[in-house]
């Protein structure tokens, strides 16, 4: 198979798998409230390719609004002492679970869903990012603590398997100390 027909196929599987990812029925917005640590990563999107090595456990923390949105706040500090920080603000849809926002730092559309939860161990999101014709799927799993349990792992590695992403684009991010409060 060429590398091209490849690609095409990953993509069109993606996006497939993409249009089918409905968050749970029971979705509760305040209890994913809080602090969380990013710990497994997962896309075929180029820019993950060049930098994943480099890449370690980040925090998050996932603020409800009083309008039902979601304010999302990221950091991870950097092995230089520095810290890394994004922000976007996840507004709702007519689905609970589903929100959409544009990247202030990249400019891409972002449809966000929530996969799976358990609001006090684990949230599997998944994301699909729009930037031009450009469409990339980021998968992301999330814990209360750094530790999960390897079955939780194993789901968040099929999943994304399952929704196009190749293996050596999978990562389970090292541990890391967490920025201070800015």
């Amino acid at each position: 198979m060429t590398p091209l027909v490849a690609v095409l196929g990953a993509v069109l599987c993606s996006l497939a798998v993409s249009a089918e990812v409905v968050p749970p029925a029971d979705f509760n917005l305040q209890a994913v409230a809080g602090k969380w640590y990013l710990i497994g990563f997962a896309t075929n999107a180029q820019w993950f390719v060049n930098r994943r090595d480099s890449m370690k456990v980040g925090t998050a923390m996932f603020t409800p609004t009083a309008d039902g949105d979601l304010d999302l706040s990221y950091s991870s500090l950097n092995s230089d002492g520095s810290c890394w920080r994004m922000n976007n603000l996840a507004r709702k849809t007519d689905l609970p679970g589903k929100f959409t926002y544009t990247s202030e730092r990249w400019g891409n559309e972002n449809d966000m869903r929530v996969v799976d939860v358990k609001y006090d161990e684990y949230a599997l999101i998944h994301t699909i990012k729009t930037k031009g014709g450009d469409v990339t799927v980021v998968n992301k799993l999330y814990g209360r603590s750094m530790d999960l349990s390897a079955d939780l792992l194993e789901k968040f590695r099929q999943f994304s398997l399952e929704s196009g992403v190749l293996p050596e684009n999978i990562a389970f991010l090292p541990k890391n100390e967490e920025c201070p409060a800015a």
